[in-house]
């Protein structure tokens, strides 16, 4: 209990910290935050517009707690470029990202245990090898370039599957699972490689521990020692790695989801860079921070 209540305060106060460094850099260093979205050749008018909008000509302290009052209540804004609530924005892209992030994930672990486990059966040898190679690839291979042949191959080589776009759930979930699986490929691959090299050192460690030589001198067979005393024990930095990976799936997509043309949260936060519209990038941004912390905090109980 003391452990939780610890981990909780930690996550307030990471969250906290979140949100004020934010607050400072879009909204209190030098400069003008109307005219950096609106730019330079911005009307006085627009410009006086946009500040009465975003409540500019208050305080910066008297903003700052009407935006974590907002954030709490749920109130994220209105975007200036969509013109809707940003709520609205991110629910929409997350209803891509979410199943994209697990598509991903569940592609990555289910291709990087065995793996893993295939290399620390046979350490020194061809199998390990062949997967230390795997890992050492899937790391040096820039996932942009890997969605890219990923097209080559089986969107405009072989036509099975649709180069890009998301036709939406409305369309079937047939149709929509189709358009995710090339991009949950490409995050996946990457993500694998560096998995199945922690699992392969993972179980390398637990082999050497005495109960699996006590349980390998009680008779046990080879397999019944991996998968009831090695695997249950070495999935510790495993699991710590599958939450960073899960978080950096949704928060880090964002050129893979360039790449298929996907509307999903790491192309929102890119467009609104690109657009200036720093009332999304504020939101989306604390959001984020807010996932990475609460999925650290369930990795750490789990």
């Amino acid at each position: 209990m003391a452990f939780l209540v610890r981990r909780l305060l930690a996550l307030a106060l990471t969250v906290w910290l979140a949100t004020l460094a934010v607050f400072v850099v879009l909204e209190v260093v030098p400069g003008d935050p109307a005219l950096l979205m609106l730019g330079t050749e911005a009307r006085p008018d627009t410009l006086a517009a946009l500040r009465d909008q975003l409540g500019l000509d208050r305080p910066a302290a008297v903003r700052y707690l009407d935006w974590i009052g907002g954030l709490l209540g749920g109130d994220l804004g209105v975007s200036v470029t969509y013109h809707r609530p940003v709520a609205e924005l991110v629910a929409d892209r997350l209803a891509i990202t979410l199943p994209l992030a697990l598509a991903a994930l569940v592609l990555s672990t289910a291709l990087a245990l065995p793996l893993g486990l295939l290399a620390a059966s046979r350490h020194g040898r061809a199998g390990d090898w062949a997967v230390m190679a795997f890992g050492q690839m899937g790391v040096a291979v820039p996932s942009f370039w890997f969605a890219i042949v990923l097209i080559l191959v089986f969107a405009v080589g072989l036509g099975w599957l649709p180069a890009g776009g998301f036709p939406g759930w409305s369309a079937g979930v047939g149709p929509a699972v189709t358009a995710l699986l090339l991009p949950a490929v490409a995050l996946a691959v990457p993500g694998a490689a560096i998995l199945a090299r922690v699992t392969r050192a993972a179980v390398l460690d637990t082999l050497r521990e005495d109960y699996v030589r006590t349980a390998r001198a009680k008779g046990a067979g080879r397999r019944a020692v991996m998968l009831r005393h090695v695997l249950p024990n070495a999935l510790v930095p495993v699991v710590t790695i599958l939450g960073l990976q899960f978080a950096f799936l949704v928060g880090g997509a964002v050129v893979v989801e360039n790449v298929f043309r996907l509307p999903g949260l790491g192309r929102l936060v890119h467009q609104a860079v690109g657009q200036r519209d720093l009332v999304v990038v504020r939101d989306v941004v604390v959001l984020l921070a807010v996932f990475v912390v609460a999925v650290n905090l369930l990795v750490d109980v789990v």
